[in-house]
């Protein structure tokens, strides 16, 4: 079972807050992370709505300016500070889609890679689905395929749940990320450094999920850009007989 952060992390960033100077990274006013006046600004922008495998995918934001700005404080500074903003946005979406979906719905998180969970020391939509009362149970596995060299990784805690009559039991509900090697994939070569038909070659078969048979779900992931990783995951939930009702996302690239 998986965990936000512990609570001593967000405590040593309000304590240093005390010492150091803090500026707004939306305007640069002083003592907040994020002035009244960016909060409203960012609380006032439009939700996006987009098909990602042939599902409708709900995005709390669109990924540019302000936000992207946040998304990366909070992935590459740990900045958790930032993370209540976007995450109540994202949490919503999340009791929406269980809201509109059917009883018993499972709600499984998309994993990152395990170098970027290593570096940060956290898994940021776990975070942010707990800045907005969303917590997570169950756990998501790295599993090794034999003659394949594990490209992508995963998190634990596979599914979340907010206390919903429609959440269902978690434990043992997942997604494992599984690695394959393309043929003409740069050796280590991360997202950012292939071409779009090497994300597709690096991605399909990296996701698994379990004991998903029968059942619907919803899947979350903190930023969807070409939607190559959550169409993965929704193959993979698909593969596994499972049926995605909707994708959620903190934000997404305009398509």
């Amino acid at each position: 079972m998986t965990t936000a952060p512990h609570p001593w992390r967000d405590a040593l960033v309000a304590v240093l807050a005390l010492f150091l100077p803090v500026a707004c990274l939306g305007c640069g006013a002083s003592d907040r992370a994020l002035c009244r006046s960016c909060r409203a600004t960012l609380d006032g922008r439009p939700h996006r709505v987009r098909l990602v495998g042939g599902v409708r995918l709900d995005a709390a934001f669109e990924y540019e300016g302000l936000v992207r700005t946040l998304l990366l404080e909070l992935k590459l500074r740990g900045r958790v500070d930032v993370a209540g903003p976007l995450g109540r946005r994202t949490a919503a979406l999340v009791r929406r889609a269980l809201a509109e979906a059917p009883p018993g719905t499972l709600v499984l998180r998309v994993p990152p890679s395990p170098r970027g969970r290593r570096r940060r020391g956290f898994d940021p939509v776990v975070l942010l689905l707990a800045r907005g009362g969303v917590r997570g149970t169950g756990q998501l596995h790295r599993a090794r395929v034999p003659g394949r060299r594990l490209l992508g990784g995963s998190r634990h805690g596979g599914g979340v749940h907010c206390g919903s009559r429609h959440c269902g039991s978690r434990h043992g509900d997942s997604l494992h990320a599984v690695g394959l090697r393309g043929g003409g994939l740069r050796a280590g070569a991360g997202q950012k450094q292939r071409t779009a038909l090497e994300r597709v070659a690096a991605t399909v078969g990296t996701l698994r999920a379990v004991r998903v048979e029968g059942r619907t779900v919803v899947l979350v992931d903190d930023v969807v850009t070409t939607g190559v990783t959550m169409a993965e995951a929704v193959r993979a939930v698909r593969a596994a007989g499972g049926r995605v009702v909707r994708c959620v996302a903190t934000a997404s690239v305009e398509a």
